[in-house]
């Protein structure tokens, strides 16, 4: 059969109904709570990808019911995968790093040194601090997050603090740097989305993250001074710290791998590229400062140039591992490698596939545009758009998906109600782009609780700034208060 004479034998085209677009939604939460109650947190070892695969081919099903084509169906999963080309680099390189980080001694520096710095009672709110002052230097949150945010996870284990805590610290810090930083990519998108300047746009996402923020801060202050009188413990400490003294050759040139990313992200190398180049520097370092931990590494041949080359090689692909006698140290040194992430890259492939179909069929307007209709009011019209955007973060699997519709579905309907466009992308940055890590299917999500070693239920209730600062902007938006209007509807250029 010609394609011409299948398009002709082919339905016509019908818009999806209610019930077409309901029936995805309620696929997906009667498979995700099956799996979690099935498997517990083990579910994102896999049931919940398969979970969101079958979600997918439910979408694809209802998709060819109305008229749509394979090739169609195709197409749009097609298109999918390509939008997140970027992001599975970016993982696979996280990967590699932490990895050939542990190989050459960068992350036991940043925990050698940390654990002489930090307290236990500030440990939290530092953590915060730091992350959020570095994201805003580098502008990405998953660079933070897979670097400096991996070793202050380790730090808190040494400390006896509590991995949780720290990992909702290190993504409150992170996130409220990614938002404020021009060299964000999520913040200049939202920017041109919704067609306001870069830099006011920041300084309107100020209005909330800065008093968001101050908030998260004031609760990991009172965590840290709450949790410290149990888990100080000076001889544990200096134990640990011998430990890794004998184990690497500790010293700040071990840092300066970190220093190069820095470098290499403020001067806008792509995050992939500056990476790999992190990575291969620190083991090209390693081989010249840990010889003896990348012959153990390797079960040296007596070749120090195979060794190297072998153990860099290997930790990149399989990550690091050791057997050193202490529990606490093995656990946090054995990490890394492209392969660690394979399940994070299935979890998001399924979830953005899911998404895109979602989208492209009609499916998520046919939900959102009666929602529109019924905000009459400002305050329900903020709350709506923040709805949609988390609620695209749960179903679509994506922040750019979660932070693109819900900015080109709202542009028009506040320049309707003389509602600046400044406050559409405050809203669509604080409710897309920061509750992404909350869901532990979205690829924010996922990528989080993959290299902090974290599952994201469990750091979920101390990502404070994550839910401070859409909170912040909804009441904004209730209340009045710094809700920009403009004088006609054709004021702002479209």
């Amino acid at each position: 059969m010609t394609d011409s004479e299948e398009s002709e034998s082919r339905p016509p085209v019908r818009e999806p109904s209610l019930m077409d677009a309901i029936l995805p939604m309620l696929v997906l939460m009667v498979l995700v709570a099956g799996s979690l109650a099935l498997f517990g947190l083990d579910a994102l070892d896999g049931p919940i990808q398969v979970a969101l695969i079958l979600c997918a081919m439910a979408a694809a099903l209802i998709a060819m019911k109305n008229g749509h084509s394979w090739s169609a169906i195709q197409g749009a999963g097609q298109g999918a995968l390509a939008s997140i080309t970027s992001a599975l680099f970016i993982l696979l390189s996280v990967g590699a790093l932490i990895g050939v980080w542990n190989l050459s001694g960068t992350i036991p520096t940043l925990v050698y040194y940390g654990i002489q710095i930090l307290s236990p009672s500030w440990y939290y709110a530092a953590s915060a601090v730091i992350c959020g002052a570095i994201a805003m230097s580098i502008g990405s949150s998953w660079t933070t997050a897979g670097t400096i945010g991996v070793g202050l996870v380790g730090v808190a284990e040494m400390l006896g603090c509590s991995p949780a805590m720290t990992a909702g610290a290190v993504i409150s810090g992170a996130y409220l740097g990614d938002k404020l930083s021009p060299l964000s990519e999520t913040t200049v998108l939202t920017a041109q989305m919704v067609k306001v300047d870069l830099y006011e746009h920041i300084k309107r996402q100020a209005w909330t993250s800065l008093p968001a923020f101050a908030i998260a801060v004031a609760v990991f202050v009172v965590l840290g001074l709450v949790r410290a009188a149990d888990v100080h413990n000076p001889v544990g400490k200096d134990i640990e710290l011998n430990s890794l003294g004998d184990i690497y050759h500790i010293t700040p040139l071990n840092l300066l791998p970190l220093l190069l990313l820095a470098f290499l992200s403020v001067r806008k190398v792509p995050a992939t590229l500056a990476l790999i180049c992190s990575a291969l520097f620190a083991g090209l370092l390693g081989a010249f400062l840990q010889p003896s931990v990348m012959r153990d590494f390797v079960a040296g041949s007596g070749n120090v140039v195979v060794e190297s080359i072998k153990g860099v090689w290997a930790a990149m692909a399989n990550g690091f591992s050791i057997d050193s006698g202490i529990p606490l140290i093995d656990q946090l040194l054995s990490r890394g490698g492209m392969d660690s992430m394979l399940l994070t890259l299935w979890l998001i492939i399924g979830a953005v596939t899911f998404g895109a179909l979602l989208e492209e069929f009609g499916l998520i307007k046919r939900l959102v545009d009666p929602l529109i209709d019924s905000a009459k009011s400002t305050g329900r019209l903020f709350f709506t758009v923040f709805a949609c955007a988390f609620g695209l973060n749960i179903v679509a699997g994506d922040q750019y998906i979660a932070l693109v519709l819900p900015a080109r579905v709202f542009r028009v309907e506040f320049e309707k109600r003389q509602l600046a466009p400044t406050n559409l992308s405050r809203l669509a940055a604080d409710s897309g782009t920061v509750t992404s890590p909350l869901v532990p299917w979205n690829s924010c999500g996922a990528f989080m609780g993959a290299v902090l070693g974290v599952a994201t239920l469990s750091y979920l209730p101390y990502a404070v700034f994550n839910y401070a600062s859409p909170a912040l902007s909804v009441l904004y938006g209730i209340t009045g208060f710094k809700v920009e209007k403009i004088k006609s509807p054709t004021a702002q250029a479209r």
